[in-house]
């Protein structure tokens, strides 16, 4: 296939959802996810271009359709249980996969409700009053690029990670960085003890004349990544000490930590030969040994998948070095979400076909853990697709998921499920035609959001198990990509505002709502804020670890890259889709109470503070190395962090106090042409003055 063709087998897969049929449709799903990814997030294109070019070279050697698609054995309740033998793993993976030769997996993404930015004093010995990383579940930590202890900050970035001593502000400096070979996907601390995520991708080879569009042939060898778990010793922040190292084949999916325990999720595509029947089997290391693990380990379920990855879970104690890491492998399709509560561990990939319906379901699989104790619990399905880890929850021994099925229209869903994952209650075909943008689980309620003209805001009641129902609704323009409880009866809403335009909408700012939920048959949307034009983004919408929120300090802090549109260039008025201009990009500090006269007054925005000198300057903008990422607090002092530096402004009227510039760098693993023999390295650029405004009161 000319590589002209496979682009333009891509661009056609650009059609309209009822025109696609079987692998198209599939297909355009993750090409459209892709794409949602790739304007949201600054992101390597190799591995996005690889995963679909591979599933377009697989339709055209293979050519399949919804029918040849494997299909589940039932719903729910499935067998959990280990291989005989290599030989029953090699006739399981023969007889129930799909595809032989290639898998892949979807990127990364993936109980009681913890308040964002809270304290969360396990594992933080400090006096000093600070905010945490926004998590879902109370005591299950989840890794970030950005961590605090109260009085030291440490900031992963690019292969590096850096500590700096950030309290007292006035002597905020570099103190170390740790340089790695590979890329730092996040980062824990606990007590003394830093836990750094590493993933080594490979390259990806191609013929030299594919680029002038000569070659009849292109190709890409696959090699698997290396996922690495280093913990520090850093009770001298001045040099930390590797203490130990372990790996797992395979690419990083997510991680928690609960109490001194890590757990890691890795992912590794299985392959057959095809000559042979030969499958690969997984390998961990740990202390520079090396370990394959026996196919007589493996878990598998009988939910049959058309592709398999080895999904290996490990545990990590990062207090006690002589405790041996522990894991388990289970052959599953590819984990694109999951959920944590403090004692399971919920995996979900998609499934096609059979019981949930040639437009998509979802299997779930329960892994229980205890300290380094792992054990594969339970697997289910559910019809439609999971958004993200917000449409799970696990309480009371139930667990809860909501759903989107695509089909001739959409139709959304929320299921529960006993400990044994067998269905018990659902609450099917929820907003014909919508679908979920975003869910909250709060006790034994449900918050979805829908959208497709307006936003329909539902308060469904799961207080029996056996019988959810939707208890209001509420429809207001704009929709929530995140929802954030504000109190028991009143929630955070972060999205876009919409104009309408008749079968659809164009969506316009970032929208900020506060919701009143007292009366479940009537939510009210008490106040709003509106920031920007069309083209203003927010990387809350994807990643609910950049929001900041503390209720007692009437604080909300959000990183915004504002656009306006230039009402010159339009003299008949502004068209609803006329993207804006960049003019601004930082951390937008907000006062949010309910203390007030008037509603109207509830969401107020106090001041912004931004890294950037001039937002259309180099490598400033929404994602270059002065953009503001994350941030936090310690005492009375805000702190917004880049990859170029960590600025300190008073929390009461963000007055400047001082700054601390990072040793950044824009390297990646993919600087380099085919050809190459090596990366190249990119220069670090220099700072740039920046500063913070306060509104007027």
């Amino acid at each position: 296939m000319k590589y002209e063709d496979l682009i333009k087998k891509l661009e056609n897969l650009r059609t309209p959802e009822i025109e696609l049929s079987g692998h198209k449709r599939v297909l355009k799903m993750f090409l459209l996810n892709s794409e949602r990814f790739r304007k949201r997030t600054v992101m390597d294109w190799a591995k996005v271009l690889a995963p679909i070019t591979a599933a377009v070279l697989l339709i055209t050697m293979v050519g399949f359709s919804a029918a040849d698609l494997q299909e589940p054995l039932h719903l729910g309740g499935s067998q959990i249980s280990t291989f005989a033998s290599y030989e029953a793993l090699q006739e399981f993976v023969k007889t129930n996969a799909g595809y032989k030769q290639f898998s892949w997996g979807l990127f990364r993404g993936g109980a009681t409700l913890a308040p964002a930015g809270a304290e969360d004093s396990a594992n933080v010995p400090s006096v000093t009053n600070h905010s945490t990383t926004n998590i879902q579940v109370t005591g299950v930590d989840e890794a970030d690029i950005v961590k605090t202890d109260g009085e030291y900050i440490y900031v992963a970035s690019g292969n590096k990670t850096t500590i700096v001593k950030a309290y007292p502000p006035e002597q905020g400096e570099v103190l170390s960085e740790i340089e790695l070979e590979g890329t730092v996907i996040g980062i824990f601390i606990s007590a003394d003890k830093l836990v750094v995520f590493e993933e080594e991708t490979p390259y990806y080879a191609y013929y030299d004349d594919v680029r002038s569009g000569a070659a009849e042939k292109f190709y890409m060898p696959y090699q698997s990544p290396k996922a690495y778990i280093k913990v520090y010793d850093v009770a001298d922040r001045e040099n930390p000490r590797l203490q130990r190292e372990l790996s797992a084949q395979g690419q990083y999916v997510s991680s928690r930590m609960i109490g001194d325990y890590v757990y890691v999720v890795v992912n590794e595509p299985v392959y057959q030969q095809e000559q042979d029947d030969e499958v690969n089997l997984p390998k961990i290391s740990s202390g520079g040994n090396e370990t394959e693990i026996p196919a007589t380990d493996i878990y598998y379920s009988d939910v049959a998948d058309y592709y398999y990855m080895y999904t290996t879970i490990i545990a990590v104690n990062t207090q006690n070095d002589d405790q041996e890491p522990t894991y388990e492998t289970i052959l599953l399709g590819a984990s694109s979400n999951l959920y944590v509560s403090q004692n399971n561990i919920y995996l979900t990939f998609p499934v096609w076909g059979g019981d949930v319906g040639d437009f998509g379901g979802t299997s779930i699989h329960r892994i229980h853990i205890e300290g380094d104790q792992i054990t594969p619990a339970a697997s289910g399905e559910v019809p439609g697709t999971v958004l993200n880890q917000f449409s799970m929850d696990e309480y009371d021994g139930y667990f809860r998921v909501a759903t989107t099925t695509y089909g001739e229209t959409t139709q959304n869903n929320v299921y529960i499920l006993n400990m044994s994952l067998n269905i018990t209650g659902s609450l099917p075909d929820l907003a014909p035609g919508e679908r979920i943008y975003s869910a909250r689980f709060m006790g034994d309620r449900c918050y979805l959001v829908t959208f497709k003209q307006v936003d329909p805001l539902f308060v469904i009641d799961l207080h029996d198990p056996y019988d959810p129902e939707v208890l209001g609704y509420l429809k207001v323009t704009g929709y929530s990509d995140y929802l954030h409880p504000y109190d028991e009866t009143h929630i955070i809403g972060i999205g876009k505002e919409t104009t309408d335009a008749g079968e659809f909408a164009w969506y316009q700012g970032v929208k900020i709502s506060l919701f009143d939920v007292t009366d479940v048959s009537n939510p009210v949307e008490i106040s709003k804020l509106e920031i920007g034009d069309r083209g203003t983004d927010s990387p809350v919408l994807w990643d609910h670890k950049a929001f900041l929120f503390d209720k007692s300090k009437n604080l909300l802090v959000m990183p915004i890259g504002e656009a306006k549109v230039n009402q010159a260039d339009y003299p008949s008025g502004v068209p609803s889709w006329a993207y804006g201009e960049p003019v601004y990009q930082g951390a937008y500090v907000f006062d949010i109470s309910l203390n007030v006269s008037s509603n109207d007054d509830a969401l107020q925005l106090k001041g912004r503070i931004t890294h950037a000198e001039n937002i259309t300057g180099p490598e400033q903008g929404y994602y270059g190395p002065f953009a503001i990422e994350r941030s936090l607090y310690i005492g009375n002092v805000l702190y917004t962090i880049s990859k170029a530096k960590i600025m300190m402004n008073s929390l009461e009227n963000l007055d400047y106090i001082n700054e601390v510039e990072l040793p950044y760098s824009t390297w990646t693993p993919y600087d380099y042409l085919p050809g190459d023999e090596e990366p190249r390295p990119m220069e670090p650029s220099q700072g740039a003055e920046s500063g913070a405004e306060t509104l007027p009161e």
